[in-house]
């Protein structure tokens, strides 16, 4: 078997900033992320293309990830010529899950390209590949952090969406959500990315009932389990573990601390590891929530594939681009995004 792989690294501009309250990507201008496309010569013709999005905080660059995919592909030797099944690529995933321990971007890269692949040899979608609904919930939209005015005005711009998730974590939280609801009637989420303190997050939760919030993503630290189960005893809301929760690994040690868990495709390693650890954290009785990074639909379609095990979804990455290079990927009219019958990604390159 040859595998050809061609990586590349692409900065795209954002259609608004975006900040959050751990390190913002590109200063909240642009975001950087990395196409690959793979070629095998057991499948003449066929090209398959993923994408890694190389985020600094589980120690991703774009320069780790051009580094370790052709590692990961000679990971792939010993399995033989790319056969277009399922089956060969719950080997191929276990194959990458065993090469490296880490760098669930490059992981991610490689994994979406190989069921893009796969899915184009066989004529067939992702989401069937995997044995998954096309039925799956719709997406809410992000607003970064900002003056409580201009979130507001772009929640109203977001109106058709039937929730939206509001970044928080800096001086105007409360500010911000009255602002956003005084204009917007539909649930809210928010998403503190580890900024918060036990003791004024705790004094935050009535006023978030009051205001309609749903849920509260990752208000401490990674490792602050315990602070983590401390708000959850204390929260009729529930908390959603992110940053703590990177692959399926850390499901057993949240079971009693969080009630949900948010899977990304960027953190666990594609939609493979995606598909497994949504399915574990179903049955460990998480509510589980499928997010994303601020991806290409090349991204979002794979993360879209998985989407009918998420209780929640939060797939708009592509949605918060100045311009998206790949078509392909649409919204229905109920914020869903549509899975076609289209062989593999049904993606292409935007002219």
């Amino acid at each position: 078997m040859t595998l050809q792989v061609r990586s590349e690294t692409l900065v795209l501009r954002l259609r608004d900033p975006f900040v959050i309250a751990r390190t913002s990507h590109g200063s909240g201008q642009t975001s950087t992320t990395v196409i690959v496309e793979l070629e095998s010569d057991a499948l003449p013709g066929l090209i398959g293309v993923g994408e890694g999005y190389p985020d600094r905080f589980y120690g991703e660059t774009p320069s780790t990830i051009e580094a370790v995919v052709p590692l990961l592909v000679e990971a792939l030797d010993g399995l033989g010529d790319v056969e277009a099944s399922a089956a060969w690529l719950e080997r191929a995933g276990a194959a990458l899950a065993s090469a490296i321990r880490w760098n669930g971007g490059a992981k991610c890269a490689l994994d979406v390209a190989l069921h893009d692949l796969v899915g184009k040899a066989l004529g067939q979608p992702v989401h069937r590949l995997l044995g998954l609904s096309s039925e799956i919930p719709p997406t809410d939209f992000t607003l970064g952090i900002d003056a409580p005015e201009v979130v507001a005005e772009r929640a109203r711009r977001a109106g058709r969406f039937p929730a939206l998730k509001i970044k928080v974590g800096g001086p105007s939280d409360l500010a911000t959500l009255e602002a956003v609801r005084s204009v917007y009637d539909g649930p809210i989420r928010v998403d503190a990315n580890t900024g918060w303190e036990p003791e004024a997050a705790a004094r935050l939760i009535p006023e978030l009932q009051r205001l309609g919030v749903e849920l509260v993503e990752q208000p401490f630290p990674a490792h602050r389990l315990d602070q983590l189960r401390w708000l959850q005893e204390r929260s009729p809301l529930p908390i959603v573990a992110d940053e703590s929760a990177v692959t399926i690994e850390d499901l057993d040690g949240l079971r009693g601390v969080v009630d949900g868990v948010n899977v990304k495709l960027a953190k666990c390693g594609g939609p493979g590891p995606a598909r497994r650890m949504l399915a574990r954290a179903r049955e460990l009785g998480f509510r589980t929530f499928l997010g994303c990074m601020e991806e290409t639909s090349v991204g979002i379609a794979a993360s879209a594939a998985v989407a009918s095990l998420a209780d929640w979804v939060d797939l708009d990455g592509n949605l918060l681009l100045a311009a998206d290079p790949f078509d392909g990927l649409d919204l229905d009219e109920s914020c869903r995004w549509r899975l076609t019958d289209a062989p593999g990604l049904g993606l292409r390159r935007a002219a």
